[in-house]
Order: C-alpha cells, then structure tokens, then sequence
C-alpha cells in the first residue's frame, strides 16, 4: 500500500507530423464565465478574442482555440473558430484533446509523489531501480530523466520505431518495452552535462515509478493525480480513440480542407511522455495543483524548482528553463510555470502561478512546428505571452 497522501497546504501528412512530433516533442468566440455563484466573472478583454480570431483565421491557423483564464474561482473562457469542422459548434471547455507532452507533467507528479512517501529519492539511478535495462545508462538518476538531462537516446527517433508507426498508425506497442528501441544504444552525453528533450525520459521515470511500488503507471495516476486534484475527465488510453465530446485535432495545409487527425495515432507508443487526455477544465484543474505544490512537500518542491537552461517542446512563453518536470516561463509581465506539448493535431500550453492561484491553458487544433510552418510556432507563444500578461496584470 502507499502512504496516506501528504500534501503542503492540503491519413496522409498527419504521418508526417506524427514522426515530427515525436521527435521533437512527444509527441470567433464568446468570453463565456465559469465561475462559482455570487461571483461576478471577470472582465471581458477584447483584445485577447480579437488575438484568437486573427489566429484562427490565418491560412495556417488552426481551426479552433480555446483558452481559460482562471484567478482564484473565477474562469474567463476565451475561444474562437470550431471544435468539429462538420458541425461547425464552437469549442468548450468540457472537450477532451491529446495533452501530447503535457503528459510529461503527470508522470511528474506521480514520481514526486513517491519521492515524499519515502518509495523513491531523486539520486535513485536506473542502475538500481531498473537492471534490465542497459548497463552503460545505469548511472543516470530519477532527477536527470526528469529534467531531461540524463542523456538517454529517444526512442521516438529510433528507425525502427519510426518504420512501424508510418505502416500502422494504430499499432499497439507494449509500452512497457518502448526502451528496448534503443537499447543497444549507449547516452548521448554524461548524464547531468547538458539538457537534451528526450522521449525516452519520462518512460523510464513511469518504469521506475512502477518498480518502486509494484503498482501499474495508470494506477499511480488514479491515486496520485486523479484522485487528490478530483480529475474526473482525465485518462492516459493506450488506443487511438478519442473520447467524446472532444476538440478534433487537424492537419492544416493552406491548399486543402483541414484533415482530421484527431485519431490517427494510438496512445501505446509514447505511453507516460504523451498518451494523456483531458478537457480543458480538468487540465486547469491540474495544472493549478501542480505547479501551484498541492500535490508535494515543500522540501520536495524546492528540489522540483531548481532550473537549468532548457525549452519545453514546443518553447513555451518567454524565456524556458527546465526543473524537474516543469518549465518555468518568464514572460515581460512575469513568470507561470508549467508543461508544453505538441502531437498531430494538437498543440497545449498549461501554465500557472506559483501560488497555483492563477493558470492559463491555451489549446488550439493543430500541430505547431518550427521545421514546417515556422511562423505559425512564433504567432502562438506570441498570443500565449499576451494571455499571461492579462492573467497576472488582474
């Protein structure tokens, strides 16, 4: 059994892009209030919608956005174009979308979870948590998969793991064994010499979660994460299907219709580092517990909020660093915390104050990529930037 748990405070180019974002990375609307009763919403800011509306309407834009503001217990809902291009309805925050490597921050969690229970410590080496794995990375710790700089070789980018995904999208790993695609590899670098966004990171630390614990991954979510944070529309599927009502993911190429890809890939194949799914609002519930150190200590979370230079994947707002398990992003107006991801069809940022107090979660329809449409990367965090300034000027 754990410990009780013990907080602070108690198609056709979609293949394309799946290769692409798992190497790189894991993978005109109402402002409508949310807010508890008695609370007057806040202030609509036009500026923002009009921001959304120009992004959704640019030939590379993606079909839909939606973005929640939430301060304290009230939520500002910003949104623009559509969820489904053949009905036409508008995004909601009661959607389900691929987190992509947001996904990271909840295997996260759970690791730093077992960390202040005692089942795990950040100097844990793979070595001793995980045997059969390679020798040549047995020195690599808990804390250098978690801010990815353990040198481990991505398993996203191995040929042959590469060849099955283009001639089955919806193959079904064992994603237990997704190591071994490069298990006859040796690091890249000396673990803790330099940062280095791997894939590969974040399923060894759900392994080493596992062998701690003799518990499944997705058992550790439930007890961990789901459960103390009371996420009730959040779930790591191994399969491709999307649960329902969901935001449609597209593939959007200015000389053809959007191209949904919302269900070209199964969740097998990046497992802990990017198969989660969540709707916007449990996603800023989460995203308000963990970077806000519900879930942690706070010993635990000040080794958690040591940084090194390092970008999120996609680059977040602002300046990226790197802890363990979460980016910090200093904007112009002042720095959120948080976890980026990008997959066909998706692209998340979810961000929040230190007090957990404030959050931004900023979803759009499409996938970025800086090797593909380099402009349309540079417009989005230009636009997330904006949104976390309004989020810490109220």
């Amino acid at each position: 059994m754990l410990a009780p748990h013990r907080t602070r405070r108690r198609s056709r180019s979609g293949r394309r892009l799946f290769v692409t974002a798992l190497a790189v990375a894991a993978l005109g609307g109402l402002v409508v209030p949310a807010q508890a009763a008695g609370t007057p919403p806040p202030p609509r800011d036009r500026a923002l919608q009009r921001q959304l509306d120009q992004l959704v309407a640019g030939p590379d834009g993606p079909p839909g956005v939606i973005a929640l503001l939430r301060d304290g217990h009230r939520t500002a809902v910003y949104r623009a174009g559509v969820a489904d291009t053949e009905t036409g309805r508008p995004p909601r925050p009661d959607d389900h979308m691929r987190l992509a490597s947001v996904s990271k921050a909840y295997s996260g969690a759970v690791a730093l979870s077992l960390v202040d229970r005692g089942r795990l410590r950040l100097d844990d080496t793979i070595g001793e948590r995980l045997p059969g794995l390679p020798a040549a990375w047995r020195h690599v710790t808990l804390s250098q998969l978690l801010n990815h700089t353990s040198g481990l070789p991505d398993f996203s980018r191995a040929p042959r793991f590469v060849k099955i995904v283009l001639a089955d999208p919806h193959h079904r790993f064992d994603s237990r064994k997704l190591l071994g695609f490069v298990a006859d590899k040796g690091l890249a670098f000396r673990p803790g010499s330099r940062y280095a966004y791997s894939n590969s990171d974040n399923i060894a630390v759900a392994l080493m979660a596992e062998a701690a614990t003799g518990r499944r991954y997705e058992q550790l979510l439930e007890h961990l994460v789901y459960r103390p944070l009371d996420l009730r529309h959040t779930s790591l599927p191994r399969g491709y299907r999307l649960p329902g009502p969901a935001l449609h993911g597209y593939d959007v190429s200015p000389s053809a219709p959007p191209a949904d890809v919302s269900e070209l890939l199964g969740g097998s194949g990046v497992w802990a580092s990017g198969a989660a799914v969540a709707t916007p609002e449990d996603l800023t519930a989460f995203i308000r517990g963990y970077a806000g150190g519900r879930l942690l200590t706070e010993p635990t979370r000040r080794r958690q909020l040591r940084f090194v230079a390092g970008s999120s994947e996609p680059a977040g707002p602002g300046t990226n660093a790197a802890g363990l398990a979460i980016f910090r992003y200093k904007t112009r107006c002042g720095t959120v915390y948080g976890h980026t991801g990008n997959t066909p069809g998706y692209t998340q940022l979810a961000a929040a104050t230190a007090d957990g107090r404030r959050s931004l979660t900023f979803s759009i329809s499409t996938q970025t990529s800086k090797s593909d449409r380099p402009a349309l990367p540079a417009r989005v965090r230009t636009v997330q930037e904006n949104f976390v300034c309004a989020l810490l000027r109220h």
